[in-house]
This record gives structure tokens, sequence and C-alpha cells, in this order.
């Protein structure tokens, strides 16, 4: 019984950290335009402020580029060093774990490189997605 419910309350938890949020904003969404919908009935005007209010939460699109594919990227290599780092530092208790684990390592490691590398080709140079 219990190969079975820790596996799939793993995946419950996951499930539940996605859709929850989501389900919250919708809920949230729904409120809001029946609040709009019950004042524009009874010949009210929604206000510029409100209506800002509820469409402020959505956020644009990310542009790609090379100044957030080098943030990702350092990042990455920043995973997959600490990785290995601990690799060879559990290494010195047990030596039969340390190639799994830097092997495990060296995906991010080398993810951020390649992020590192499209970032010189990207059209989009210098623009900084945060402003």
């Amino acid at each position: 019984m219990e190969d079975i419910l820790v596996p799939l309350g793993l995946f419950a938890m996951v499930a539940a950290m996605v859709l929850v949020p989501k389900y919250l904003r919708s809920r949230e969404r729904r409120e809001a335009q029946q609040l709009i919908r019950m004042a524009i009935e009874r010949g009210q005007e929604p206000s510029v402020e409100m209506v800002e209010a509820m469409t402020k939460d959505i956020r644009p699109a990310n542009r790609s580029s090379a100044v957030r594919d080098v943030r990702v990227g350092v990042i990455l290599i920043a995973v997959g060093l600490g990785m290995g780092v601990l690799a060879w530092l559990i290494g010195f208790q047990t030596g039969d774990v340390i190639w799994p684990l830097l092997g495990s390592g060296s995906i991010p490691l080398f993810i951020g490189i390649a992020f590192i590398a499209l970032s010189f080709f990207n059209p989009n140079k210098g623009l900084d997605p945060e402003r």
C-alpha cells in the first residue's frame, strides 16, 4: 500500500502546487467580472481604476533577450557546479554515488552553457526583460 501512496502523494503535491493557484486566480477574476456585471446592470459605468485593477495582474509574455539568457545560464551553471561539489563531498563517505551525482549535475551545467551560447545569437541583445 505504501508503494502506491508515496509516489501518488508526490504527484498529487506537484499537481496541487500548479492547479490550486490557477483555480484561485480564476475564481477571483470570475468574482470581479460578476461585480462589474452587477454594476452595469444597475446602470453604473465601471470606473477606469476598477478596470485597471482587474487587468493589472495580467503579465505580458516574457520576451527573450540576451541579458535574460545570460542570467538563466549563469544560474544553471551554478546549480550544476553545486551538484558537482555535492558529489565530491559525498564521495568522501560513499564512493559509489559520485558518478551518478556528477552525471545529474552535468545536465543543468550544459543547459546553462547552451543558454549563454544562445545569448550571443539572440536578436534582442540589449533588452532587459524587467524594464
